[in-house]
């Protein structure tokens, strides 16, 4: 009796078969621990992957993690020392919070009112809060929190993480940007520039389009059998092998063919992965998925936390592009928080729940805070300078607090940490070196931390 396949079983034998032909002459044996992507891996192993919730437009540090009563008390006299000698915009004299802060968990850590779920979560956070940087303005700023530069055409920091690592899951792309911002830098934020073009970002959606609609376009072709596909591809990794030989050989040729491998695989995988109506009223619930408010950034988060557990290294959320509020600071913030305040705290909850969050490394950053004196009658301007951003699980300390701003949040002062020192930090909870991670390029060795950076160790569990 013939046993028939059914379409699962094919693509499954397809992807076996097709796996065992990409592995032709890349066999492990070839690495040496000479190899730098090899030598990299010699840190403890902290965290396995990580999930980065963007927040586009730099969230003000001093309304939402960074309680500064002196700004209160002080509220409308001049700042009593010097402000940077470039600045964005020309700012006036000190502006207190409108918002109040409180102390919360066993840490103590103070949050604002802004923030009332993930408040509750402040004992699962590390804040870092004297991040600094070099650029004021959103599109270097992006570039230097995304890719360790803001002057020139970079890899990103999941490109740098999917090359040092590898991939969990061959079926699905190891390094996804979901509602990734257009401006800024665009598709440079999640560029693998001169890296292996497998380690680029695959974008799902963009920002200004609703998460529910954000899908990854051309995912099947209704057109061609998967057997068909295969013998299509298999033809192409033999013509591909055969041109190896020749002087004109290009890696973007090996790049192009893995995506067209990869894209076959994902037919099986994907579809499930990215349905989020699988889960449970109950968890959707969790992350506000059923509220208006908080359905679209719920989705997201939701979204990462099924990317996550099935393998994908890095998943970035974004939240485009609304924190920058040069004027109306109290309508904006406070709109943009009830966005992601519950969903975010859901992720965090749920993670822990699934025993994922040891081993997942949650990022929350902004390209830049905010200055703590007014911009008009009641906005701020880009500070890079000193703002706050906080990570959870991964193997970093809970209910901790890092660094320090000024008495009145506009300079890091206390335990400064660079854009850098932050790359590093995160690479080695990864387990990767950020000075052995390295990719010759142009006759130079390159790195994400580009020639400096500190691996904040305090922030070690």
């Amino acid at each position: 009796m013939t046993h028939q396949l059914s379409r699962r079983e094919l693509l499954r034998s397809a992807a076996i078969q097709l796996g065992a032909l990409t592995l032709i002459g890349r066999t492990p044996g070839t690495a040496s621990l000479q190899d730098p992507v090899v030598a990299a891996r010699c840190l403890p192993v902290r965290a396995k992957r990580v999930i980065f919730l963007f927040m586009h437009g730099g969230p003000s540090q001093v309304d939402t993690f960074d309680w500064k009563p002196l700004l209160e008390r002080d509220n409308g006299k001049p700042l009593p020392f010097a402000k940077p000698r470039v600045q964005f915009a020309q700012t006036g004299n000190l502006l207190k919070s409108p918002w109040k802060f409180a102390q919360h968990g066993e840490s103590g850590a103070w949050v604002s009112e802004l923030f009332p779920h993930i408040a509750r979560r402040v004992d699962d956070l590390c804040f870092i809060k004297s991040l600094h940087g070099t650029n004021s303005a959103h599109g270097g700023a992006l570039l230097s929190l995304h890719t360790g530069t803001d002057t020139f055409v970079r890899p990103s920091m999941g490109s740098w993480i999917l090359h040092g690592l590898g991939t969990e899951n061959r079926d699905l792309p190891g390094f996804i940007t979901i509602s990734p911002t257009l401006g800024h830098g665009g598709v440079q934020n999640w560029s693998s520039a001169f890296l292996p073009g497998s380690t680029q970002g695959s974008p799902v959606g963009r920002s200004g389009l609703p998460a529910k609609e954000a899908r990854l376009r051309h995912l099947t072709d209704p057109s061609r059998l998967p057997e068909a596909q295969a013998e299509d591809l298999r033809l192409l990794r033999d013509l591909n092998s055969a041109s190896r030989t020749s002087a004109s050989h290009s890696p973007m040729l090996d790049a192009q063919l893995d995506a067209f491998e990869l894209a076959y695989r994902m037919q099986s995988e994907a579809p499930s992965a990215f349905d989020v109506s699988k889960e449970s009223v109950e968890t959707q619930k969790l992350y506000g998925i059923d509220q208006p408010t908080t359905e679209d950034f719920g989705r997201q988060c939701l979204l990462a936390r099924r990317l996550s557990e099935r393998g994908v290294r890095f998943v970035q959320c974004s939240h485009s592009y609304k924190w920058d509020q040069h004027e109306n600071l109290k309508a904006g913030h406070a709109k943009n928080a009830a966005e992601v305040d519950l969903p975010i705290a859901g992720l965090l909850t749920d993670l822990k729940s699934r025993d994922l969050l040891k081993d997942t490394l949650v990022l929350w950053a902004g390209e830049f805070g905010r200055t703590p004196t007014a911009q008009g009658k009641d906005g701020r301007d880009h500070n890079p300078h000193g703002f706050t951003i906080w990570m959870a699980g991964g193997g970093v300390k809970p209910g901790f607090s890092y660094g320090a701003t000024d008495d009145y949040g506009f300079y890091a002062t206390q335990d400064k940490v660079h854009i850098h020192d932050l790359h590093a930090t995160i690479l080695a909870l990864l387990g990767l070196d950020h000075e052995k991670l390295t990719h010759r390029y142009a006759g130079r060795d390159f790195r994400l931390t580009d020639v400096s950076g500190r691996i904040i160790k305090e922030t070690f569990a």
